[in-house]
């Protein structure tokens, strides 16, 4: 029995101990590259290290194709019928062909992380690298979605069929019919790619710009095909479809620079000296670490009923910073106007007289 169970399975023995072989020699080449790759992208300095993100984007379609180049070694070696032989070399075919999509989809993010890295957005002078990121991302989504067709038409070349390429054009012509109908059909969606378009053009707000949009404060954290995220100071997000920055205005504080001027109002009576307090603006300012040393100054900027209206005018590297630094003016503002003038802050003034009394600036009754 046990010799009839060994003459059964003796012709397997070999093409399945070689596919064996061919998985673990595989699996082992592939940890050996990328165990090296890890420890490069491990480095105190990622910016000069060659993993690049290889292991993360590269390493399972790598994997793939290198265990699909092992099995087309070992098929021949697989005692099947010539016409299984066919089915497994297509479906091998087919997987080769995908895997390589799936590892030039990959390739496209490692491009991604090599430039990333070259314009960095958490500089302080970050313009160039927030208008390169905005424009990659469009850039970058056109390539995926053009290796994937190509990947596509890849897997039907490998059928070899007639009958499969006749329908095939037939197929792409209803497609491109359809896609007329649809566009009409869709024009929201067809007007926020063409948006997309413009925006990463044209760039009136890139990654990582502050806009006040719909009296909301926040940073661009993502701008896809559709819509723009805008990460709020609450930690909210606020999602707005891009044909919306076409359409309406909204205030971009970082488009040319980060650098900004910010204003703190004061209102005091008009008995306050106004040289003292611009002197303690220019102290309060020298010591704080938010400015950036350009801006600093104090104005009388309107005259009220009862109060005047002292601007201080400030300067930080970014908003972040100059907001911070506005809410130290008013604190340290209004302590030494507490401290030193405490009759300055706004009063409302009136007489008491005799009821008796005329007022000099009453006109008296005519007599008769």
């Amino acid at each position: 029995m046990r010799l009839g169970i060994f003459h059964v399975w003796h012709g397997w023995f070999v093409p399945f101990f070689v596919f064996c072989a061919a998985v673990a020699f595989s699996n082992a080449f592939h940890w050996l590259v990328f165990r090296f790759v890890r420890k490069e992208e491990g480095k105190q300095n990622p910016r000069f290290s060659i993993g690049l993100g290889l292991q993360q984007h590269l390493g399972k379609p790598a994997r793939a194709i290198f265990l699909i180049t092992c099995l087309f070694f070992v098929l021949p070696f697989v005692p099947v019928p010539e016409n299984v032989h066919a089915i497994l070399r297509e479906i091998l075919a087919l997987a080769m062909v995908c895997s390589l999509g799936w590892f030039a989809v990959g390739t496209v993010y490692v491009v991604q992380s090599i430039l990333y890295r070259r314009y960095d957005v958490t500089l302080e002078n970050n313009v160039d690298a927030r208008r390169f990121r905005t424009q990659f991302q469009l850039l970058r989504r056109v390539i995926v979605a053009f290796i994937i067709v190509i990947t596509i038409a890849a897997c039907a070349y490998t059928f070899h069929d007639d009958r499969l390429w006749r329908a095939g054009t037939g197929l792409l012509a209803s497609a491109g019919l359809a896609s007329l109908v649809l566009a009409s059909a869709a024009k929201s969606t067809v007007g926020n790619f063409l948006a997309g378009m413009q925006i990463a053009l044209t760039q009136p707000i890139r990654i990582d710009d502050v806009v006040v949009v719909s009296g909301e404060w926040g940073r661009i954290e993502e701008i896809n095909s559709a819509y723009v995220v805008i990460k709020i100071w609450d930690l909210r997000r606020l999602i707005v479809p891009l044909s919306w920055f076409i359409e309406n205005s909204f205030a971009n504080w970082t488009r040319e620079s980060s650098e900004i001027l910010g204003t703190a109002f004061l209102y005091l009576d008009y008995s306050v000296p106004v040289e003292p307090l611009r002197q303690k603006l220019s102290d309060i300012v020298h010591s704080a670490k938010q400015w950036d040393g350009k801006v600093v100054g104090l104005q009388v900027t309107d005259l009220r009923e009862h109060t005047m209206e002292l601007r201080c005018l400030v300067s930080s590297r970014n908003s972040s910073e100059n907001f911070d630094l506005r809410c130290t003016v008013r604190e340290e503002m209004m302590t030494f106007v507490r401290e030193n003038y405490p009759d300055a802050f706004p009063t409302a003034r009136f007489l008491a007289r005799p009821k008796d009394q005329p007022s000099q600036f009453e006109i008296p009754a005519p007599t008769a």
